[in-house]
């Protein structure tokens, strides 16, 4: 990692990573068969700082994505082959989350799937693909990115828990307890 980072225009740049941000909706939005699952993954969790957030979340994204058109992966390298295995792995728990989606029951909360080890499973494996394209591109910018996004998921997950709580109610409670937020991390206290 060097202190000033390389900017090269290339098609081997950071930003074949980053598409999978905009590739990943649109799929939820074509394999989705109830429709007003799609509207509840939409709806706003009501948060304090919600405007706030979400206009700094969009930001550091917006600028994630235009910084890794000109950032070049250090192919051939261990750091590449690490970060290229750990961004498949997001990939696969994201896109699984999306099959759990097109079978989910929209008065039900999200339980099979990835949703078993993780209650989070999509930020789970966005997360785990931000910091693949810092490993990829052995980026100290892009880690500082996926630090703040990271934040940023760390702060919306209870939000959203408690809005799931007053929705869903000893069904989720249940789930919480059984459910860790994210894969590797204690499950919720009572």
């Amino acid at each position: 990692m060097s202190f000033i980072p390389e900017f090269e225009l290339s098609i081997w740049n950071a930003w074949i990573f980053m598409i999978w941000q905009i590739i990943i909706p649109i799929l939820l939005t074509f394999t989705v068969k109830e429709k007003t699952v799609l509207k509840r993954l939409s709806a706003s969790v009501p948060m304090k700082f919600e405007k706030t957030s979400n206009i700094l979340s969009m930001v550091v994204l917006i600028f994630a994505f235009i910084y890794s058109i000109f950032l070049p992966l250090q192919l051939n390298t261990i750091w590449f082959y690490i970060g290229l295995s750990i961004f498949f792995f997001g990939v696969i728990f994201d896109v699984t989350a999306l099959y759990t989606f097109r079978e989910a029951q929209p008065d039900r909360p999200f339980t099979s799937g990835p949703y078993r080890y993780s209650r989070h499973p999509v930020y789970f494996g966005f997360f785990l693909m931000y910091m693949s394209i810092s490993i990829i591109s052995v980026s100290w910018i892009f880690l500082i990115i996926t630090i703040i996004f990271g934040i940023h998921l760390l702060l919306v997950a209870p939000a959203e828990e408690r809005y799931c709580l007053e929705t869903y109610g000893k069904e989720y409670q249940d789930y919480m307890e059984r459910t860790p937020r994210y894969i590797g991390f204690p499950k919720s206290m009572k």
